[in-house]
């Protein structure tokens, strides 16, 4: 009786090993997937914005997206934000150039990542269309996923100090 109860403790553990080697292969296909996905929806920020196609860029986020960007000017919603980026891309952007790599994608829940990207701008003036020399930082996006799309759903972009080069 022992050997009979020791097997199927044995076949047991080896169900419950089995189960759960298949559910992290699972979670990390499906990981695998949408960190593909959010690096997709980054590499169509950047094309967008490279082109100055504000209605592009407004697609990579949610309709109830949040927006904040170095100056601390917050916009809210898809097509407020694509106002921000039309009127930047007629003014002070319209030459800008952005280059990014993204840093980490952090899964929170299987519906919300942290998504952190480093960035670099040339082709930017001021308000009076002076040259402003490179600009670096980051983007801090929370990304979640609505109808099997990731969308940008809380945007923050916050600016280094760029030392002048001599």
């Amino acid at each position: 009786m022992a050997s009979t109860s020791a097997r199927a403790a044995t076949i047991f553990i080896l169900i419950l090993f089995s189960s759960s080697i298949l559910q992290a292969q699972a979670k990390a296909t499906t990981s695998d997937a949408d960190a593909a996905a959010i690096r997709q929806v980054v590499a169509n920020f950047v094309e967008a914005f490279n082109r100055h196609d504000a209605h592009a860029v407004s697609m990579c986020f949610a309709e109830d997206a949040d927006f904040t960007n170095p100056q601390g000017i917050y916009k809210h919603g898809r097509k407020e934000i694509e106002g921000r980026f039309s009127s930047n891309f007629a003014g002070r952007l319209k030459h800008a150039r952005r280059a990014v790599s993204v840093h980490r994608i952090r899964f929170l829940t299987p519906d919300i990542a942290s998504v952190e990207i480093g960035w670099e701008m040339t082709g930017a003036t001021t308000e009076d269309g002076t040259p402003i020399r490179l600009r670096k930082g980051v983007l801090a996006w929370v990304m979640t996923k609505q109808n099997g799309q990731w969308l940008v759903t809380v945007f923050h972009e916050p600016e280094f100090v760029v030392a002048p080069t001599k």
